[in-house]
């Protein structure tokens, strides 16, 4: 596929086809992710392959606790755990999480009730000794630690694509690591990064929308012209 072609439309896709990936399709995909930057090339990844019923049964159910927060927290017009938030309007938001729980579970459910389904799941961990966290022990929220493995998420994405699959990139598990860190015995120093899902897609994804470069792209200054090309 054409890289243009597939930078505007590799989009998050959560509707995936039943059949199962073949075990080469999979390794191909993360053999050709691997090339990934990261700081130093310390590639400071690691991938855990979750096949197990009852293990995928479990990372769902430690979903679901986050998701219902996610979305009582939108349905409130928040954005879901911002750094910079009203957190007076968060706590409220929260406090509908239990009747949208309820809710859901008298329905058919979606990507995530069903996440145990999903074709391949895979849960990315990051190595805390190897990322260049150059933020840390700043007063703000620090985040540049992740560019040493995010990029290999989304590379994952990417290769898929090659192979003919579609998936997500999802952070939810992040919010009960604990308890995913035990399941998958996973050392100390390393961290959920992410889960991530790939299966064949329901449905071909269209172009996505997205902002136009000048409205988030200004000249010197964050106050600047924007830059229109």
């Amino acid at each position: 596929m054409n890289l243009v072609d597939a930078l505007r439309t590799t989009g998050a896709i959560r509707e995936f086809r039943p059949e199962p990936i073949p075990d080469d399709v999979l390794f191909r995909v993360l053999d050709n992710a691997r090339f990934a930057p990261s700081g130093g090339n310390r590639q400071g990844w690691r991938v855990v392959v979750l096949r197990d019923g009852a293990i995928r049964r479990a990372v769902r159910d430690l979903y679901l606790d986050g998701w219902y927060d996610y979305l009582a927290m939108r349905s409130r017009g928040l954005t879901p755990w911002a750094p910079v938030t009203d957190t007076a309007a968060e706590q409220a938001a929260l406090a509908d999480a239990p009747a949208i729980r309820d809710a859901a579970s008298s329905g058919p459910g979606g990507f995530a009730e069903h996440l145990d389904e999903v074709p391949v799941l895979l849960a990315l961990l990051a190595d805390l000794r190897a990322l260049a966290a150059v933020d840390r022990g700043f007063d703000r929220y620090t985040f540049a630690g992740g560019a040493s493995v995010y990029p290999f998420a989304w590379s994952v994405l990417l290769a898929a694509r090659e192979e003919g699959l579609r998936g997500v990139m999802t952070t939810m598990p992040i919010r009960r690591e604990p308890e995913m860190k035990q399941l998958l015995r996973v050392p100390d120093e390393l961290a959920i990064a992410a889960v991530l899902a790939l299966g064949y897609p329901v449905a071909e994804p269209k172009r996505l929308a997205r902002a136009p470069v000048a409205e988030f792209t200004t000249v010197d200054t964050f106050d600047g012209a924007r830059f229109a090309g």
